[in-house]
């Protein structure tokens, strides 16, 4: 069983089109289409059902998807651990969103220099955005970020985490147990992450009928975002985990509301290519190491 069709038929399986799985492996169709045959055959069965709309898989199809991925994982760490051996060390560059940087960049990086020490990490903090952009643009080689709804199919997704959010404030901004409306929030400045975030964005929806009062103050820090807040200069919509300490000191009041955020959301992103091995690894550490703490 070749290696090399196990790959063609997990980038088909995941792009949903024979045209885009060639186009991002750099190889005609007829030749994916020729290994995905061959697979086939060799398997026994038939792994897509093909129409004008793309590729879909069988049953059996995505039942075996799970077994190919796991192979070409395995594929990968052998890839990695023979690399181990150069006489030069690799790098890889690493793009995360700045609250999990705060919350898990250490234990991420040690645990990471444990696995692949010869592997040097080159580190930057972005809203998703740029991050998916640069990921796209191969500026960087994996991202750790929030996750966004219409993801470039050329990328692969990973759930990492998800937290919930509080309303928080300067200390003794609510004296009293009555929750806020959404009219009451505009009345005070929100301070937010950047335009077009996921953030940003639902930050929009929720104001959408009091647009013409709500002052939005953007940030791309979190740790001056949550100054601010503490500050007084305005009132802040941040994950709960980042702001737990503060609140619990009385340095941060947390505002009720008769609304629920919801929470946010965080993924592992890299590109779908066939010559990329660490990404998926360190990928799925990141996810271990997230769901054990």
């Amino acid at each position: 069983m070749r290696i090399r069709n196990i790959s063609s038929f997990v980038k088909v399986a995941r792009l949903g089109s024979f045209r885009a799985a060639a186009a991002l492996l750099h190889v005609s169709q007829p030749a994916i289409s020729a290994r995905v045959n061959a697979l086939e055959e060799e398997l026994g069965v038939m792994l897509f059902r093909r129409d004008k709309s793309g590729a879909q898989l069988t049953n059996k199809g995505a039942k075996l998807l799970v077994y190919a991925e796991k192979l070409l994982a395995i594929s990968q760490e052998m890839k990695v651990v023979a690399g181990q051996q150069r006489q030069h060390p690799g790098s890889i560059k690493i793009g995360i969103a700045d609250t999990l940087a705060h919350l898990w960049l250490s234990p991420l990086l040690q645990q990471w220099q444990q696995q692949y020490p010869q592997i040097a990490f080159e580190l930057t903090s972005d809203v998703t955005p740029v991050l998916t952009q640069q990921l796209q643009q191969h500026q960087i080689d994996l991202s750790l970020m929030v996750a966004e709804n219409g993801l470039n199919k050329a990328l692969t997704c990973q759930t990492l985490c998800s937290y919930e959010q509080v309303w928080v404030g300067g200390k003794g901004l609510q004296n009293t147990d009555k929750c806020w409306s959404v009219a009451q929030l505009v009345k005070q400045p929100i301070l937010s992450f950047p335009r077009n975030t996921t953030p940003w964005h639902y930050l929009q929806q929720l104001f959408k009928s009091h647009t013409q009062e709500v002052v939005i103050h953007t940030c791309s820090s979190v740790a001056s975002l949550i100054n601010l807040a503490e500050q007084g200069v305005g009132i802040a919509l941040l994950p709960a985990v980042l702001v737990k300490a503060r609140l619990a000191a009385g340095e941060l009041s947390m505002i009720e509301t008769d609304i629920t955020p919801q929470p946010l959301e965080f993924c592992s992103s890299w590109r779908a290519d066939e010559e990329e091995t660490l990404p998926k690894l360190l990928a799925d550490s990141a996810q271990q190491i997230m769901q054990q703490i």
